[in-house]
């Protein structure tokens, strides 16, 4: 049998999803709860309670809605909740079809970047949204959004030393959004907070950093360092050197990951 995993996580104190030696990971902790739950010891290679993750977040990456599967029983989640950290919690765990893999079979991802863009710091977003204290043009940046549409190479938005063989990406969404976090709502009001920005993309896979890549480089063109066209000829396969820094891992947000069914 094969169970579906739907989590969360503040990925402040976490090295990344991926089991690492030595290092505090999600996939470490959530399996450690599932076995402890299950009764199942590590008998070496691959465990039948070894999870498989929709997508692989790096060090302070956050995941709003994270899938992840294993082939075994689905459990409580309120009693693997009870095992983890106050940083991770399972949402759900359902049944799956025998075979079904919440990588293999997802059709894309979503992320969200956020981003506080004022002139003055906030100490509730510090954790969960980048904060620009630069002017910037939010025409410009949803320009930058449109042309990353549709298939383009990538290599400028990703780490020069890869694993990756192929640069080319097909981006479903990309936008720009006003966003709420941090936000203190008067009684009853649901308005956006007007310094707050989202990017929101949506891609069948992502390359190592190339959404945070894309965010840093389009902030820096919205704040009158390059121009639109220079933006749109990195897409051409440029190499990383051109294009802008690396924003920091805190903003983004693993927001969703879409199934056939």
């Amino acid at each position: 049998m094969v169970t579906k995993l739907t989590l969360e996580y503040d990925g402040t104190g976490f090295a990344g999803w991926a089991r690492q030696p030595g290092k505090r990971t999600v996939q470490e902790e959530v399996e450690r709860a599932l076995r402890t739950v299950l009764g199942e010891r590590d008998a070496g290679g691959e465990h039948p309670l070894t999870l498989r993750v929709a997508g692989r977040t790096d060090r302070g990456v956050h995941a709003w809605a994270q899938v992840a599967s294993y082939r075994h029983e689905a459990v409580d989640p309120l009693r693997l909740n009870g095992l983890l950290g106050d940083d991770v919690a399972v949402l759900a765990a359902q049944p799956a079809p025998e075979g079904w893999d919440a990588r293999r079979d997802a059709t894309s991802r979503t992320y969200c970047y956020r981003v506080l863009a004022r002139r003055a710091r906030s100490v509730f977003t510090r954790s969960y949204a980048l904060w620009w204290p630069r002017e910037l043009d939010k025409g410009v940046l949803e320009e930058c959004a449109q042309a990353i549409l549709g298939r383009h190479d990538f290599t400028a938005f990703t780490p020069t030393e890869t694993e990756h063989t192929r640069f080319e990406r097909d981006v479903l969404r990309a936008e720009w959004r006003a966003g709420y976090p941090g936000k203190v709502h008067r009684w009853g009001g649901s308005e956006p907070d007007e310094d707050s920005l989202e990017f929101w993309i949506e891609a069948e896979t992502f390359m190592r950093h190339m959404n945070r890549t894309l965010v840093g480089t389009m902030l820096e063109v919205a704040s009158g360092r390059g121009t639109v066209d220079e933006f749109r000829r990195l897409l051409e396969g440029r190499p990383r050197a051109q294009a802008g820094p690396t924003a920091p891992a805190h903003g983004l947000a693993l927001a969703g990951v879409s199934y056939v069914d």
